[in-house]
């Protein structure tokens, strides 16, 4: 991994930041929230010994906690005062190019002593598979956690990578250590609102529940290999069976059943390009 795509800050003084920026973008009555990396990390900072995973584990090879970016979404309704608030208060750079490509769906900024960069989405995540948040503040999901969007959002952001990598499967692992599957609470995972939207879209349950089973793979091979004890391994993977017996008994729909009959002959999922800046 480049040092250019790397956070060039103090994870805790990274996290102050992150969260200042969503505090500051408030005042304003601009709604803003962190997903990816860093928001599985402040959600599971109430755990310490989810933290610990990181360092035991690492997101990139042996290494501890790294972040590469602070990724953000807000609703498009309020577009005009994202580009306002980061680029006049906050002073933050943009790539003409980037911003002729991205504009609507996304915008991507740079920190003005260039510790960091920021990639701000615009109403949904738009990858292998859609995460969809809503456009308008007040009839959408991001005001249903602070400062960073919800554990089911959060993990639906995670199980819809096509092609998933360690890294991602490290955070999967720190979000249901932490976190429980159950509903009523911001500190539960929802399990039934991810087995709603599945139920929707065959291609979309299809990378969800190989990736839970990649994932049980994954803890049983860090469990080999001494990065993790017992107790982590049978904590995230009960988990990862209450999920997907959740999302097994959610009643699926027609289009979820004739896309099924198809199954994977044809594509199921969008290729994803990575962004070069």
């Amino acid at each position: 991994m480049s040092s250019t795509h790397r956070v060039h800050l103090p994870v805790e003084e990274f996290i102050k930041e992150a969260t200042r920026i969503v505090d500051e973008a408030q005042r304003r009555g601009i709604v803003l929230r962190i997903i990816g990396a860093v928001a599985v990390y402040i959600h599971s900072m109430h755990t310490p010994q989810a933290l610990e995973l990181y360092k035991r584990i690492g997101r990139f090879r042996e290494e501890g906690v790294i972040f590469t970016d602070l990724d953000l979404v807000a609703y498009s309704k309020q577009r005009g005062k994202v580009m306002e608030f980061f680029e006049k208060q906050l002073g933050f750079k943009y790539d003409i190019i980037m911003r002729a490509l991205f504009t609507h769906r996304r915008l991507i900024y740079q920190h003005p002593q260039n510790l960091y960069h920021v990639d701000v989405f615009f109403d949904k995540l738009e990858f292998s598979h859609d995460v969809v948040f809503g456009s308008e503040p007040g009839k959408g999901r991001l005001e249903l956690d602070y400062p960073v969007i919800s554990l089911a959002d959060l993990l639906l952001e995670k199980l819809q990578i096509h092609q998933i990598n360690i890294k991602d499967l490290v955070d999967m692992t720190i979000l249901l250590y932490s976190h429980d599957i159950c509903s009523g609470s911001r500190e539960c995972i929802d399990g039934k609102y991810i087995a709603k939207i599945l139920s929707d879209d065959w291609g979309f349950w299809y990378d969800a529940t190989q990736n839970l089973g990649k994932l049980k793979k994954f803890l049983e091979q860090c469990l080999n290999e001494g990065k993790i004890d017992s107790s982590v391994k049978e904590t995230v993977a009960e988990r990862v069976d209450k999920l997907l017996k959740i999302i097994e008994e959610e009643p699926k729909t027609s289009k979820w059943l004739k896309r099924a009959k198809i199954g994977t002959s044809k594509p199921w999922y969008r290729e994803v390009e990575e962004v070069v800046r």
